[in-house]
Order: C-alpha cells, then sequence, then structure tokens
C-alpha cells in the first residue's frame, strides 16, 4: 500500500515523541512492502536538531510552506491507498481537507495526544490540528491512547469508526547498551518539560532527591529552565538524542515514566518513551494510570509509584532484582510493543475499515491488542 502522511515531526526528536515512533512504524512497513511519503513542516525548532533525513523505503518532504507543496501533497494522495494526517501536524485543518476531498482509499486521521485533545475541547478550546466539523468526515479514526478515550473521540468529535493504535518500539535503535558515565545515575528521567507532568515529577522525582541527597538523579530532555525546582543532586542532560537514548536508559539502576495528566486520567496510555527504555532492558518505575497492568505486569516486569516513599522502596531494591525486572519487560516488549507488530496491527484495522458496515464494539474492558473497529453517529452538532 501507498501511505500519504501530514505528521508533526520524523526528521526530528527534539522535543516530541512521534519522530522516533514513526521513524520505526515506518521502517516496518517498508519491511512488510509497504511506501511512506511523509510530508513534514520545516520548523526553526527543528531543523538544529535534525537527526534524520530519508523515511526507508519511501520519501521525506519537507516543506516551508502549505501552498508551495500543495501541488506535490495532492498528487501523492491521487493513487495514494492511506492519506493520514495526525495530531499536532503543522497544518492539520489544510491537510486534512485535502485528505477528505482526495481519492485515497482510506481517509484517516491519527491522534497520537487524543487526551491532551479531548481536555483542550472540552475546555472551549480550538485545536489547530482538528478541522472545524471534527473527525466525522474521515473513513478512519485511530488513536494512540485507548480504554474510554475511544468512545469520546466518537461523542465528543464525532469519529465514526475508532481503533487503538498504540506506541512502538524499534529493537534494532533501541537495545541493552554499555553505560556511559556521563549518564549514570540511581533514578533518571527522559522527557520534555510539560506543565502537566510538572506535579508528578515533582512527587516522584524532585522529593525523592531531596530525601536522598547522596544518591545521583538525572533528567534528560528539552523546554526545562530555571524556574524548575533543580537540586544540587539532580542533573540534567539537554535534549539527548535518538542515537543515545539507550545509553541513557542503560546507565541508572531506575528510569522514571511520568504521564501527562490528561492521559493519565483517561488511562490506556503508554508512551512511546515506555517502550523504548524496556526495549532497553531498563527497569522501569512508572505512574500509575488504568490499564497499565495490560501492558506490563506490575511487580515483575515494571514498578509502579503514586508517593515518593514508593520511589524510595523501588531504589531500595537490590540491582539484581531490579535488572530481572528489567529483563522481563524485555521480554514483554520484543513480544508484543515492536514497531513489527504495531505495523502488522495497522493493515489489519486498515482491512477492517474497508468492510462496508462494520460495526463491532470496539474494545473498553482493558483488551490492548489491535480490536474491531467501532463504529457510531455524530452526537455533538459541533465541538469548536
Amino acid at each position: 500500500m501507498k501511505f500519504v502522511i501530514f505528521g508533526l515531526s520524523i526528521s526530528s526528536s527534539w522535543g516530541n515523541g512521534h519522530a522516533t515512533l514513526w521513524r520505526g512504524l515506518c521502517g516496518a512497513l517498508a519491511r512488510r512492502g509497504h511506501e511512506v511519503i511523509f510530508f513534514e513542516r520545516d520548523q526553526p525548532y527543528y531543523a538544529p536538531h535534525r537527526d534524520y533525513w530519508e523515511v526507508q523505503g519511501g520519501e521525506l518532504v519537507l516543506y516551508d510552506d502549505w501552498r508551495q507543496v500543495l501541488p506535490l501533497a495532492s498528487s501523492h494522495l491521487s493513487d495514494a491507498d492511506v492519506g493520514m494526517v495526525t495530531s499536532y501536524c503543522a497544518d492539520g485543518a489544510a491537510a486534512s481537507d485535502l485528505v477528505l476531498e482526495s481519492k485515497a482509499r482510506i481517509r484517516s486521521f491519527y491522534d497520537l495526544d487524543a487526551p491532551i485533545t479531548l481536555s483542550r475541547i472540552n475546555a472551549g478550546m480550538r485545536v489547530d490540528y482538528i478541522p472545524t466539523q471534527g473527525l466525522r468526515d474521515f473513513d478512519l479514526v485511530l488513536s494512540y491512547t485507548g480504554g474510554r478515550t475511544l468512545d469520546e473521540l466518537r461523542t465528543k468529535l464525532g469519529a465514526r469508526r475508532v481503533a487503538p493504535l498504540y506506541g512502538s518500539v524499534d529493537p534494532s535503535t533501541h537495545y541493552p547498551a554499555q553505560p556511559k558515565a556521563c549518564y549514570q545515575a540511581d533514578l533518571s528521567y527522559m522527557g520534555t518539560y510539560s506543565p502537566d507532568r510538572d506535579a508528578a515529577l515533582r512527587v516522584l522525582f524532585i522529593k525523592a532527591a531531596r530525601r536522598l541527597p547522596l544518591s545521583k538523579f538525572l533528567i534528560g530532555g528539552s523546554k526545562y529552565d530555571g524556574s524548575f525546582p533543580w537540586q544540587d543532586n539532580v542533573y540534567f542532560v539537554d535534549h539527548v538524542p535518538a542515537s543515545e537514548h539507550s545509553a541513557f536508559y542503560c546507565s541508572s539502576r531506575l528510569t522514571l515514566n511520568v504521564t501527562r495528566q490528561p492521559m493519565a486520567e483517561m488511562g490506556f496510555c503508554p508512551s512511546g518513551r515506555f517502550f523504548e527504555a524496556t526495549a532497553c532492558g531498563a527497569t522501569v518505575l512508572s505512574d500509575v494510570w488504568p490499564g497499565i497492568d495490560s501492558f506490563f505486569q506490575p511487580g515483575s516486569e515494571i514498578l509502579l509509584a503514586k508517593t515518593t516513599d514508593d520511589v524510595l522502596d523501588a531504589l531500595r531494591r537490590s540491582s539484581e532484582e531490579l535488572q530481572a525486572i528489567g529483563r522481563a519487560a524485555r521480554e514483554r516488549t520484543l513480544a508484543e510493543h515492536t514497531a513489527d507488530v504495531r505495523a502488522k496491527e495497522m493493515e489489519q484495522i486498515l482491512e477492517q475499515s474497508l468492510t462496508p458496515d462494520h460495526s463491532e464494539n470496539l474494545a473498553d474492558d482493558g483488551n490492548r491488542s489491535a480490536a474491531p473497529l467501532a463504529s457510531a453517529p455524530f452526537s455533538v452538532a459541533e465541538v469548536m
């Protein structure tokens, strides 16, 4: 199949989790014989950190102006099997109009940030990457988040057919690596700063650092500034490039996963960083959200923390115990959460979307695997 995708970024992993996911997924699709044309606006804040220039088995189209690239985009869509727009696409509304007007066999939207999208809709905010009529005109809406998010995409944004397509990892880029002294820590955390992660990060990371002044804590990410409550034993690496992720995760006894608040409230929301860390064999200590146990088994494959005391208890575990948990998580990831697994799930979902009047209920009961499509009428006239 030929995929034409309009996305946030695949060329730079700076400040976003979309890029590494798409790199792995595009590679997996190419291995399965598909072609991907990825359109990305050349943003000035991504350009200095660009670390990917070619889509495997396809083409990366970087453009400065939507009007200039419109003829090329239209040409590619004219013989596309799948036209897809993603959340946070810089020209999301215009790209959606183009896809919906095209002859692509499947016109789709992939919301990799669905709880964030819905929280803004519920607050009466304009969401630039969503068409003014919502998602009702797409043949298929994919969601990075499962659970009740799927219902709300139907009732709040009018999506007619919804299916979960969770995050994944490419094990050829994320794998057990030799530790590096510059990343060594008792507890590490990789993630772009976000206000809706701040409260959890303070409880699970900063307060733990205060209570363990002789231990080393490390943050890798971007968009942090002097207002963040730095401690003497908290160290910082400004943006860890994708090529260094494996070494970063493998250099600490524990690595922390903190989920954005709207996503944690919705549940069924494993981040790409979650799968990347476990693919490296790192031991993950995660915040808690509904559905997490359908991806990894708490206690034997990951550790969970709600309080600072939970973090301290995890850090008291022996290195042998922590390493065993990391190995078990890696085995689970390689079996269920790779880009190749997701590419196969995507194929199945797309095939189902071509079936007329396909109306099976989409599982909201914790079933994490690729589920049948769900259909529902648009029950809210206008959302924006």
